[in-house]
């Protein structure tokens, strides 16, 4: 079965091409964008609630199966984790070329002139980000609202990775999406970046939870989005190490702020380090999760 995410990317597509035109005034191109954003998580919701309550009217086995599926697909964290990690041996093989082809599918700079150390930062910076965005967000979201509200989230996030920049086309067209983005993980962000501190302490000698904390008190905000430098900069002080700076986008070199110190250099294995961390944050959020629902129910046994 084709992933819903895909869908959802082919549906943003195809509106993009209907309704961005090149030419139209500002306010007519965030006009434009507002309609992208409707037009997308309309069908989304209508759906989602369609093959939901479907499921349980046949069934509520039927239901409760459909929901699991739907669940598992707001979820991105073997994903992310299987991308990285191509990086990672790529990276252990000395094969350069690869592992740029390789980090090249999850990130959004220009990865032509990175070298071993470059390629390892982008990667390990998606991981950290994406701890938020493809796997705690969701997963708050679901917890809230079931995969209704999950599958919103996702065609917000998708919408965000697919017109939210901050180049010429998408300066004006694009805003909707990446404000709404901001909106929706301004929570998501700030526990992901909690829940990360206490995985650090919790996953050994390789992690320091104080200079974690220490680092995302200093640097959580030394990024243009309000949210995208609160898991990363978790990850940079867990790690002892720098990410962000100066990076290519689109042939247009792109100044930022740097994250972390550099206590060591960065290396290829703090790629599955990254990992480890953002599987334990979700197992933190699971717990969560699991609590949330659980705890009331036990209460009014």
């Amino acid at each position: 079965m084709p992933h819903p995410v895909r869908l959802m990317g082919r549906l943003i597509g195809w509106l993009d091409r209907k309704l961005f035109v090149p030419g139209k005034d500002e306010k007519e191109q965030r006009r434009r964008g507002r309609c992208l954003c409707i037009l997308t998580l309309l069908p989304t919701l209508l759906i989602t609630a369609a093959i939901l309550i479907g499921g349980y009217l046949i069934h509520p086995l039927l239901g409760l199966a459909v929901e699991a599926v739907l669940t598992c697909y707001t979820l991105a964290a073997r994903s992310l984790r299987d991308e990285s990690m191509k990086v990672f041996r790529a990276l252990a093989k000395g094969d350069i070329p690869e592992a740029r082809r390789a980090v090249s599918m999850i990130v959004g700079r220009d990865t032509e002139a990175l070298d071993a150390a470059g390629i390892t930062r982008a990667a390990v910076e998606t991981v950290a980000e994406n701890t938020s965005d493809g796997v705690i967000a969701p997963m708050l979201y679901t917890c809230i609202g079931g995969p209704i509200l999950g599958m919103l989230y996702k065609a917000v996030n998708t919408m965000d990775s697919m017109v939210g920049y901050h180049n010429e086309r998408y300066e004006n067209y694009g805003r909707a999406a990446a404000r709404l983005d901001d909106l929706v993980n301004r929570i998501p962000a700030r526990l992901s970046a909690r829940l990360m501190i206490l995985a650090a302490a919790l996953l050994g000698p390789e992690y320091d939870a104080t200079r974690a904390k220490r680092i995302y008190l200093r640097d959580r905000y030394n990024h243009k989005s309000p949210n995208s430098a609160h898991t990363e900069s978790v990850c940079a002080g867990a790690l002892g190490i720098r990410l962000a700076g100066d990076a290519s986008y689109f042939g247009r070199l792109v100044r930022k702020p740097y994250i972390g110190d550099d206590v060591r250099p960065v290396e290829a294995k703090d790629i599955p380090r990254a990992n480890r961390l953002m599987f334990l944050t979700a197992g933190l959020m699971l717990l969560i999760s699991a609590a949330v629902w659980l705890i009331p129910g036990m209460l009014l046994l």
